[in-house]
């Protein structure tokens, strides 16, 4: 599929759209200031433009990391993102293109290296989902694209990014509640969150003896652009969130900490384990 494609496919429902057109706006700033956690780090988050990738980029900034910002096609708000980076006195870097293509995550990674000096942190934050109300209605395009997007992403960038981890790097992947709920209007992007999380536990097996550290994290229902602009029913979304014991949806800035706990020090005796922010729903590990 080319790029021209893809980016026709993810639009067929306004995804992944505009933060910058979004009402009310997505809280993404930091809550508390900086303690230097991620002093002279370098992370590469993907999904960054925007939600959850924009927070948790706000944050890692703050806590002295310099950041790739990669994205698919909104270019207001990677740019957004950019600004607010060096607004915390560290650099940033904008990567657009199709993470689901081995050829662009290879040149995001190398892109990273070059610009930034290095890669301590790899956030694989990016994703896409598109519901449907009965499995019949998922067509075999949106199936390749789903995963593609939200799981084959994962493999390319890791693949890329291997060379440059040492010890003390981490990786921290995006996975989800739908992955321990299930889901009945999002068949393909839960079961490709139900992969992230076992390549998670494997990729941690595989890379602890070499001090590198996998773990995830599983948000509930957070306000960002993916559903409002068609990743839900329209008539779902005045209720999004309040089935959760919170009774509310959260918020990106709500998220972030739990990357941020993950790709510091402060859990260096943590691998292959998920996070789980969800306003309060109990699910298993």
């Amino acid at each position: 599929m080319s790029e021209t494609e893809t980016v026709e496919m993810i639009h067929e429902d306004a995804l992944p759209g505009h933060e910058s057109a979004l009402e009310p706006k997505p809280d993404w700033e930091p809550r508390y200031p900086g303690s230097g956690r991620l002093k002279g780090k370098v992370a590469l988050v993907t999904g960054a433009d925007s939600g959850i990738g924009r927070a948790v980029a706000a944050l890692f900034a703050r806590e002295g990391a310099d950041v790739a910002i990669a994205y698919l096609c909104e270019h207001d708000d990677a740019a957004k993102t950019k600004e607010i980076v060096e607004a915390e006195g560290r650099r940033a870097i904008t990567i657009a293109g199709d993470l689901g293509e081995k050829a662009f995550c290879d040149q995001v990674v190398r892109e990273t290296v070059e610009k930034l000096g290095g890669l301590d942190i790899l956030v694989n934050n990016a994703g896409e989902q598109h519901w449907d109300e009965d499995i019949t209605d998922i067509s075999e395009k949106q199936l390749k694209r789903t995963f593609q997007t939200n799981i084959f992403s994962m493999f390319f960038l890791t693949q890329a990014a291997r060379q440059h981890l040492k010890q003390g790097s981490a990786i921290i992947n995006c996975t989800s509640i739908t992955m321990y709920q299930g889901s009945k209007l999002l068949l393909d992007y839960s079961a490709t969150k139900g992969a992230i999380t076992a390549f998670t536990r494997s990729l941690s097996e595989n890379l602890i003896s070499d001090g590198i550290r996998v773990n995830a994290v599983a948000p509930g229902p957070i306000w960002t652009p993916l559903n409002p602009s068609g990743g839900s029913p329209p008539e779902k979304i005045k209720d999004f969130g309040k089935d959760t014991p919170m009774g509310r949806a959260g918020q990106p800035n709500e998220v972030a900490p739990s990357f941020l706990f993950l790709a510091c020090e402060d859990s260096s005796y943590m691998s292959g384990q998920v996070l789980h922010p969800n306003g309060g729903t109990i699910v298993g590990s």
